[in-house]
């Protein structure tokens, strides 16, 4: 296809890779009017020399930096999640039918974007997905460690807390192999150097908490803490961007799944949609308030969290929990105001 008139173009939808950028473009008429494949120094330089345009990207991995470089040469990108993209593939599964796919997508009146982040909002959620990584490294090499002693007829109770002094026995035991023991303190090596370093980002992730006057009236909120707080700055989008807290609660995942035809309501469990980490975190943090009520009696507990607590599994109840407290989350962050618990019906309403 000819190089067409730059004026010509009025959207662009780009596959992404490593060194390979597959672009199609259309004009005002929806007729196609580009079709390139381009490496990624070629494609630098196409939209450098490209007068300002709209362009769709899948929200994958470095589309953020796309969209902060082609944002920088005057273009509007828009991000979209693969899977609202993905019903507008016609047929097969190549690089050039998913640009079309994405650049078809982008027009649809209904279509929900994905907000570009800064390079400063990457570098949190750098900071938060080190600290994932390293506990579930601490998880595995804890695992392994029990597994081991197991093996030798030695068991410790539960608990990270647990696993030192389950060392230290070890060391002490005279029947257990020379070359085992000295595995073990390999092992307890490791242990210390992941526990120093998770110590140290958990320490940045305070700063950053501290830093943020938003982040600090969230960690108010019963079962969210700093770590909650800090999850929902920096992975939530806009919160302008949803219309309620309801809306806010399902992009995180926390609403049932709906089977509903004929006029027939029909919920299932929760959809998981939304980010991963921030739903579980919250889930874990109800979760504790739901133990600590249980633990005392319901002192100082909501009537409404009893009340639920008489009716539905603890598990159930922590799950609606964490629901109420993300839609209490989202009306904090779009009023500004502090958390009260007088204020939890009106949040909740919201």
């Amino acid at each position: 296809m000819r190089e067409p008139p730059v004026e010509q173009i009025t959207r662009i939808g780009m596959d992404t890779s490593k060194n390979v950028f597959q672009l199609h473009g259309v004009d005002a008429a929806e007729r196609p009017v580009l079709r390139k494949r381009l490496t990624r120094r070629e494609m630098i330089r196409f939209f450098e020399k490209l007068q300002p345009t709209v362009v769709a990207i899948e929200a994958c991995g470095s589309a953020h930096h796309w969209a902060r470089l082609l944002g920088s040469f005057g273009h509007e990108v828009k991000l979209i999640a693969p899977q609202l993209a993905k019903p507008y593939v016609k047929r097969g599964k190549n690089d050039a039918a998913d640009a079309e796919a994405l650049c078809e997508a982008m027009n649809r009146p209904s279509m929900r974007f994905v907000p570009a982040k800064g390079a400063e909002q990457q570098a949190a959620l750098m900071l938060v997905g080190m600290r994932t990584r390293l506990i579930k490294k601490r998880t595995q090499l804890a695992n392994a460690i029990r597994g081991f002693a197991a093996e030798f007829g030695i068991a410790a109770a539960t608990g990270m807390c647990r696993i030192e002094p389950l060392l230290d026995r070890i060391a002490a035991e005279e029947t257990i192999p020379e070359l085992a023991r000295d595995l073990f303190a390999l092992h307890g090596q490791e242990y210390a150097q992941l526990q120093h370093e998770i110590k140290r980002i958990e320490a940045k992730v305070m700063e950053w908490h501290r830093n943020d006057e938003c982040s600090q009236r969230l960690a108010r909120i019963p079962g969210v803490g700093p770590i909650g707080a800090s999850l929902l700055m920096m992975k939530a989008p806009d919160p302008r961007m949803f219309k309620s807290g309801r809306d806010f609660a399902a992009w995180i995942g926390l609403t049932p799944r709906d089977h509903s035809t004929a006029g027939k309501l029909r919920l299932g469990s929760i959809t998981r949609a939304g980010d991963e980490l921030l739903r579980s975190t919250l889930v874990v943090g109800a979760t504790a308030v739901v133990q600590h009520a249980r633990r005392t009696g319901g002192r100082n507990a909501s009537p409404w969290l009893l009340g639920l607590l008489e009716r539905k599994k603890p598990k159930l109840v922590a799950v609606a929990l964490a629901n109420k407290i993300a839609r209490i989350a989202w009306k904090l962050m779009v009023s500004g105001d502090q958390y009260r618990k007088a204020d939890t019906p009106s949040a909740v309403a919201a």
